[in-house]
């Protein structure tokens, strides 16, 4: 259907030689490389929205034109020392909602100038939650859930395939952090319907 949640995954911290943050071998970088080397796509961007930097992505391609990454996250916190994305945005402690998707708006902009992509990666770090116990940002649970809307619709507009994987989320209530995760599959599905209808 040209979008694809992936339950778990989403190791963005993990460095080619070395794992880091939770995070021992990089599943985005060695997804995204398979499709290359298989030649089943030419170009991919990922699209990482954790709370954190996708820094082991970010230096796995930092020499490789044909894979554009994006991080969006929360400057002054982990990992200390940040690598360079092609595009990183970085926000100050307790950036809220509209902030956020402001900022992600023009960011998403400043990707499609790096198309057209075969495929896209998106990290759906569910960690820039107001009530998330490792974090400093304060996005709502309706502020995630029109974060990956943002993500997805983008993607299905562009009709670019999309590969999603949850990662971080560090609440106290399971209840929340399943809620975040449950908004994130539903938008998935909703842009598949339109994505869908764009490829008919």
């Amino acid at each position: 259907d040209g979008v694809c949640v992936h339950l778990g995954g989403g190791f963005h911290h993990a460095f080619p030689d070395h794992g880091a943050g939770f995070c021992l071998i990089n599943d985005i970088a060695v997804s995204i490389q398979k499709a290359l080397s298989s030649r089943m796509i030419n170009r991919a961007a990922v699209i990482d929205c954790d709370l954190h930097q996708g820094d082991g992505t970010a230096h796995i391609f930092k020499d490789d034109p044909s894979v554009t990454t994006f991080s969006i996250h929360q400057q002054r916190t982990f990992p200390h020392f940040k690598q360079q994305s092609t595009i990183d945005l970085e926000l100050e402690d307790g950036a809220e909602d509209e902030q956020y998707l402001s900022l992600l708006s023009g960011g998403l902009d400043e990707i499609a100038k790096h198309g057209p992509f075969d495929l896209v990666h998106y990290q759906a770090g569910a960690d820039p939650y107001v009530k998330d116990t490792l974090g400093g940002l304060a996005l709502t649970i309706e502020g995630l859930h029109k974060r990956d809307r943002m993500v997805v619709d983008w993607a299905a507009n562009e009709g670019v395939p999309i590969v999603i994987t949850l990662g971080g989320g560090y609440p106290e209530s399971i209840t929340e952090i399943g809620k975040i995760h449950a908004n994130t599959a539903l938008a998935a599905i909703e842009a598949a319907a339109r994505l869908n209808r764009h490829n008919a």
